[in-house]
């Protein structure tokens, strides 16, 4: 199957259907606001490497975590005791992606590039993302940024500074989508990290349906 090459004039994709067997769909285009929020709202997201060409991907089976069906170690529900937890939404969203970045960038290596937090930092001021952080007995723990539409919430990376700090984050985060009626956080890619906190792995058409179901709130049709 084909990889589309996008049109940097033109901000259109092709069917999400037509990603290869890997989930690549499209190469090309740019990361302005406008393209990103048509991505996020027909399932895809950009992936790539540092030097790479511009990479767009809808991967035929999705990991997502239901914000009600978030799960809890007993050994974090003790922690959580034993502890004073606060969050907060928003604290300084380029900071937050930008110790995302730090934390994985002199040891996997990372797709956050200078062009990938100028382009997210644009979607947060058209308050179509979002930042979330964890605090330990008053102290900055870890946190979490993603895109937030409709109902959907599309995370991309997160970070700890303390034992359980994105945990944390995760919690809190989950918590407050599941009181605001979110249907999921996509999770994008399976990891056992997540699986542990209630993840799960759902097909192309079962993802859509929840991503329709989503949008379709944020209009109250």
């Amino acid at each position: 199957m084909s990889v589309f090459l996008l049109d940097e004039n033109e901000i259109s994709f092709p069917d999400p259907a037509n990603a290869d067997e890997n989930g690549l769909l499209a190469v090309g285009g740019d990361l302005s606001p406008e393209r990103l929020e048509l991505a996020y709202r027909n399932g895809i997201f950009p992936w790539y490497e540092k030097n790479d060409p511009l990479l767009w991907w809808c991967p035929r089976e999705r990991f997502i975590i239901c914000p009600s069906e978030i799960h809890i170690s007993r050994s974090l529900k003790k922690y959580m005791k034993k502890h004073e937890i606060t969050f907060m939404a928003d604290r300084d969203f380029r900071d937050t992606m930008h110790r995302c970045r730090m934390k994985r960038e002199d040891k996997e290596g990372t797709w956050i590039t200078d062009e990938m937090e100028k382009a997210y930092y644009e979607l947060w001021k058209r308050d179509l993302a979002m930042s979330f952080e964890a605090y330990i007995d008053g102290s900055l723990a870890g946190g979490l940024y993603g895109v937030r539409i409709g109902k959907c919430f599309f995370g991309e990376s997160m970070y700890s500074e303390m034992e359980n700090g994105s945990k944390l984050a995760l919690v809190m985060l989950a918590r407050l989508l599941k009181i605001d009626e979110c249907i999921m956080i996509d999770c994008q890619f399976h990891t056992e990290h997540l699986e542990r906190m209630g993840g799960k792995m759902i097909s192309w058409e079962e993802y859509r349906e929840l991503l329709y179901k989503g949008l379709d709130k944020e209009t109250g049709e």
